[in-house]
């Protein structure tokens, strides 16, 4: 638990539970219109670092797979394949980048992780705007609300909700963004159904991060989650994995779906459950997590995008739904 502490502690230290001020924020973000949102700024909480102080890739390196050494079977990563072009995202990165701006099988993409929500969502870079279609570049504000990534955009200095993809400071403001479907799934699952021309994310300096540990430490067993003072859902512990499919109108505990999977959703999506993938957010190395298996979600053989999300997390951007949970 030592070093998720410290993570603790630094958000504090950067006034992790000051009351917002948009004033003060202005001179980081000279060109973002604070005029117009669709939130209440106190929501806003700093979770320690600066305006890109956890570094966004831009510039993605990559190996074959037959290259890809340092991972172990059952570390966790984002399987994306777009167009025919396969890619895996360690998430031993994304846990100290959160966001991965790359362009996969032609379509530009931001591969993002909140660890503090267990959030890995895929989405589509190209909007549409009052100008046309662009193409936007994600990064990290530093910021948190509901405990969940804010990202922001470097054309237009938009904020935007990682957990829902949508705008909600700034000129793009209620703007939604496209979520792709892509698996979070075990290094030995992507390898076993790996094209031979698939590719793996590399750290662009090895030495940067320590990549491969968990900063957060003991995390999805805590009784609360970091920096969140919203409501829990009732029966149900803050930080239970929760399945569902976008739009995020169904869901059920993890534990729900280990016991009853195959299951089929009201739209016709089978999800299904497999042991064999380590818990990023549980001991202080990703490879000796806890495991808690690979879900997939295919309807009329394709994958569709899904989440497995903190229960948290779940009920603060969609209270309306119930939890499907164990009796």
């Amino acid at each position: 638990m030592r070093i998720f502490y410290v993570f603790l502690m630094i958000g504090f230290l950067f006034g992790g539970t000051a009351m917002a001020n948009p004033a003060s924020w202005q001179y980081e973000w000279p060109k973002t219109n604070f005029d117009k949102t669709s939130i209440d700024f106190a929501e806003i909480k700093s979770g320690g670092p600066p305006k890109d102080g956890i570094p966004p890739i831009d510039d993605p390196v990559f190996v074959s797979v037959p290259e890809t050494l340092e991972l172990s079977e059952t570390e966790p990563v984002i399987g994306l394949t777009i167009n025919g072009d396969m890619r895996a995202y360690p998430i031993r990165i994304l846990m100290w980048h959160e966001i991965v701006n790359d362009t996969v099988g032609g379509v530009p993409v931001s591969v993002t992780f909140c660890p503090l929500c267990n959030a890995a969502i895929v989405f589509n870079r190209e909007v549409e705007t009052p100008s046309g279609i662009q193409v936007l570049d994600f990064g990290t504000t530093g910021k948190l609300r509901r405990s969940d990534l804010v990202m922001w955009d470097r054309q237009t200095e938009s904020w935007w909700q990682q957990f829902t993809g949508e705008a909600i400071v700034g000129e793009l403001t209620g703007t939604n963004l496209q979520v792709l479907p892509s698996r979070l799934e075990s290094w030995g699952e992507f390898r076993a159904r790996a094209t031979e021309k698939a590719l793996v994310l590399f750290p662009n300096n090895v030495r940067m991060r320590r990549y491969g540990a968990n900063p957060y430490q003991g995390y999805d067993s805590l009784a609360q989650p970091f920096l969140y003072d919203g409501e829990t859902p009732a029966g149900i512990e803050p930080l239970e994995r929760v399945v569902s499919l976008a739009p995020k109108t169904e869901a059920w505990t993890l534990a729900y779906i280990q016991q009853n999977a195959p299951l089929v959703a009201s739209d016709g999506t089978e999800i299904s459950w497999s042991p064999g993938q380590n818990s990023a957010l549980d001991t202080a190395l990703i490879s000796k997590g806890k495991d808690v298996g690979t879900v997939t979600a295919i309807r009329d053989g394709k994958d569709v995008p899904y989440f497995v999300d903190f229960a948290f997390a779940f009920h603060a951007f969609r209270p309306e739904i119930k939890i499907t949970t164990l009796p």
